[in-house]
């Protein structure tokens, strides 16, 4: 009896031990956590909430002290925790690092920018003031002969305003005959900071800071003596009379200004003046432009299923989500008979957004027309690659369009731009151009398209604030229009100076069709475009 005891002991012991042994590998769900909105005194704007990449980006007022930002209140991700606790008093001077927990770990960056405007102008100055925050240096330029006994400070800023005190009056910093001036200035009640106050006499009264010559306009930078009259003159070359450039933008010592109208691939000179001062003659060669290829979308074929927006034999310019429908014998674009009023042509671009389906799988699909190509599909997501080589720097796409805009029925994902998205709000349509310099080493499309867009990843979506973008222009279409409308969406450049290597164009009767998020009634046409120079 004991032995058979012992026995019955030994193996609940060992079945014990073993059920001990288990591994609990049964997986924690994975729930993104995010933070979904932000509230602070002293902000301009709303923070700028990145799902992506995970961070929070405020812009502070000049007058918010940056050591000691009021973060009131925060929403996070449903059941959510945070390691930093809100609302309270942060300095965001350094980044602001939060890790969200609930099964997994997420971690956040919250950082804040503060751009407080500063100046320094004295009469009869040469062009712009140098303001050095980091050496706290203010250097105004002034003419050789310009009597530095009796300098007049015009216009003196350091500081946040309305906040700021200085140790001393403008008006006794008159005399920077032997030695540069120190001023104090005092915000925020307990910083001060000593600023050093520059006049350098420059042996140049006017000069050229850019000459940008583009198709058929030319744009011009000076620097000049303030509060004199500035300007510029051209003429082309092998002419013999110079004209004045009207509509010249003064700021104090710099000026500039765009000379419109110019003929392509031709040579043009210029100069600057200040009253009799006049710079040397500069000789610039204006660009060629570009045309886009079967802009009046005359041009078709068909290959097996996939209709394609180019003749046949041609190379392609524009391109179709169609080639990834088509695994779903779906059509997305293709031509219509319905073209716009006078046109001369037989056909528009017909852009249908849809929900495909493959193997009993559905997703939505917008109705689509872009410059670049169709980069292929992993599963039942698209690759596509934006963009074609182009050197030119239009400053407006000009064209026509008629849109249904429908209800959304279809939301894959929700927007990060538009959490508040659901279905029966009103689709959007987009038109969008944009110039840049994009390669395919950063960027991930291909040698001649060379901005690639996963629709599997957020982080891939075209971003028109990004990096490599030199202009932009963009169009929302959030109700139907009545017809055809006559469109010129203009360009926003960020420089004059730079030339782009690449061009993106993009139509779309759903703007958040890479969500999979849109309406099976939006109906995009398009006809007759053209870039204007």
């Amino acid at each position: 009896m004991n032995k058979i005891f012992r026995f019955l002991f030994t193996a609940i012991v060992a079945m014990a031990f073993t059920s001990s042994c288990i591994e609990n590998d049964v997986p924690y769900p994975v729930i993104k956590l995010d933070i979904e909105a932000m509230e602070a005194e002293g902000l301009l704007g709303s923070p700028v909430i990145d799902n992506v990449e995970h961070t929070v980006k405020m812009t502070l007022e000049e007058t918010t002290d940056i050591r000691k930002v009021h973060i009131t209140s925060v929403t996070l991700t449903e059941g959510a925790e945070s390691d930093v606790v809100f609302p309270g008093y942060f300095d965001l001077r350094l980044p602001l690092y939060v890790v969200l927990s609930k099964y997994q770990d997420y971690e956040w960056v919250i950082t804040a920018e503060q751009n407080i405007e500063r100046y320094f102008h004295v009469e009869g100055q040469i062009g712009e003031s140098i303001i050095d925050v980091e050496q706290r240096i203010a250097k105004a330029y002034v003419p050789m002969d310009h009597d530095l006994h009796n300098v007049v400070i015009t216009d003196l800023k350091l500081g946040p305003k309305e906040i700021t005190t200085y140790s001393e009056e403008f008006a006794n910093l008159n005399d920077f005959y032997e030695s540069v001036r120190n001023i104090t200035i005092s915000y925020n009640d307990d910083i001060e900071e000593v600023w050093t106050l520059c006049i350098e006499p420059k042996d140049v009264v006017v000069e050229f800071t850019g000459v940008d010559a583009w198709a058929q306009r030319i744009w011009l930078y000076g620097e000049g003596r303030a509060n004199s009259d500035l300007g510029f003159k051209y003429r082309k070359v092998g002419q013999q009379e110079w004209t004045n450039v009207e509509g010249v933008t003064v700021d104090g010592g710099r000026f500039s200004a765009v000379v419109e109208g110019l003929d392509v691939l031709t040579s043009y000179e210029v100069y600057a003046f200040s009253n009799d001062k006049t710079t040397d003659v500069v000789t610039v060669t204006t660009e060629d432009v570009f045309e886009l290829p079967n802009a009046g979308f005359e041009e078709w074929h068909k290959s097996g299923d996939i209709v394609f927006p180019y003749a046949e034999g041609f190379s392609p310019f524009w391109a179709t989500g169609n080639e990834g429908a088509a695994m779903a014998k779906t059509t997305l674009t293709e031509p219509s008979e319905d073209v716009r009023p006078g046109s001369e042509g037989k056909y528009s671009a017909s852009l249908q957004s849809k929900k495909a389906a493959i193997a009993g799988l559905g997703k939505f699909a917008a109705g689509n027309l872009f410059v670049g190509e169709f980069g292929g599909l992993q599963g039942l997501n698209g690759l596509v690659n934006f963009g074609r080589p182009f050197v030119a720097r239009p400053v407006a796409l000009h064209g026509w369009y008629k849109y249904n805009c429908g209800t959304i029925d279809e939301v894959g994902k929700v927007p990060t731009a538009r959490p508040e998205l659901k279905k029966g709000d009103g689709d959007e349509g987009q038109i969008l151009i944009a110039v840049g310099d994009w390669t395919p080493e950063v960027y991930g499309g291909s040698a001649t398209s060379p901005v690639q867009v996963d629709t599997s990843k957020e982080s891939t979506y075209f971003n028109k604030n990004s990096e490599g973008v030199i202009g932009v222009g963009e169009l929302i279409l959030t109700q139907s229009s009545d017809g055809w409308v006559e469109f010129t969406l203009p360009l926003d450049y960020r420089t004059t100076s730079k030339i782009p290597t690449h061009l993106i164009i993009i139509f779309t009767g759903s703007r958040f069709g890479d969500y999979f998020t849109g309406s099976t009634q939006s109906l995009m046409m398009v006809d007759d475009l053209e870039l204007i120079y």
